[in-house]
């Protein structure tokens, strides 16, 4: 059965043994509480469909996504916010799915943590990645996580620590990405999409349990541990008041250091 279905935030095409997800919110796919609920709706349906034997995730337009909404992470949102969030990106982790990220334009904070909970990550050279939430006060929950896992100890903390972007080549260098593409995406995509097709989704389903049976608890402990400082240290702190607030008032942040 093919179909495609569409919410206000994404739009799903339905072609066996593919599920196309697509983020379709604004210029920039930001991604808001909604896009938050509707992604984790799709993502438990297409878990329990057996014909489905990947997940192509992608953003409409000229951009995977710009991250998540900034107001969404002012004091009286941030937790929901996180608890939303990280909903999505454990289901991502968790999913037997194959999941293959397409990344266009901007892959920034959010974005590019829900690209680097995919499998496979096909980027466009011309691509900005980056998690920039330290220059907003803040710090990236899942990156802090699992980042290190990908790219090693001192990329990760350098990436985060400076919150600097970078293209699409870098990505690929840094591991946070598969493969690097000047133009022609879809024809990339279309690749691995036959490749994928050949196999069999049982053992495409049991070979990624195994793939990260290790990494698995680690990243359940170290995404609580991040949520745990985020929501009782950080968001108790001046600076990450202050930054919010700058970026809302359009300003340089005022930072006091605690």
């Amino acid at each position: 059965m093919t179909g495609s279905e569409s919410t206000s935030r994404i739009r799903l095409r339905h072609e066996p043994p593919f599920a196309h997800l697509i983020l379709t919110h604004g210029k920039e796919n930001v991604i808001d509480i909604q896009m938050m609920e509707e992604l984790a709706r799709v993502l438990e349906d297409i878990q329990s469909q057996s014909e489905i034997c990947a997940i192509i995730l992608s953003g409409a337009g000229e951009h995977f996504s710009a991250g998540v909404d900034i107001p969404s992470h002012a004091p009286d949102k941030v937790e929901e916010t996180l608890r939303r969030f990280h909903s999505v990106v454990r289901k991502l982790v968790r999913t037997t799915k194959v999941t293959l990220a397409v990344v266009r334009g901007y892959c920034l904070g959010g974005g590019a943590e829900i690209a680097m909970a995919c499998d496979i990550v096909i980027t466009a050279e011309s691509a900005h990645w980056g998690f920039p939430e330290i220059k907003l006060g803040c710090f990236p929950p899942v990156a802090a996580a699992a980042l290190a896992a990908v790219v090693g100890q001192k990329r990760a903390a350098e990436l985060v620590l400076t919150g600097r972007t970078f293209d699409g080549r870098e990505a690929v260098q840094l591991g946070l990405a598969s493969r690097a593409v000047p133009a022609k995406l879809d024809e990339v995509v279309s690749e691995y999409e036959q490749r994928l097709k050949a196999l069999s989704p049982a053992a495409l389903a049991h070979a990624k349990r195994a793939l990260y049976s290790w990494d698995a608890a680690h990243f359940e402990k170290g995404l609580a541990r991040a949520e745990e400082i985020y929501l009782k240290e950080l968001m108790q702190t001046e600076d990450a008041r202050e930054g919010i607030r700058a970026w809302i008032e359009k300003r340089r942040p005022q930072w006091k250091g605690k």
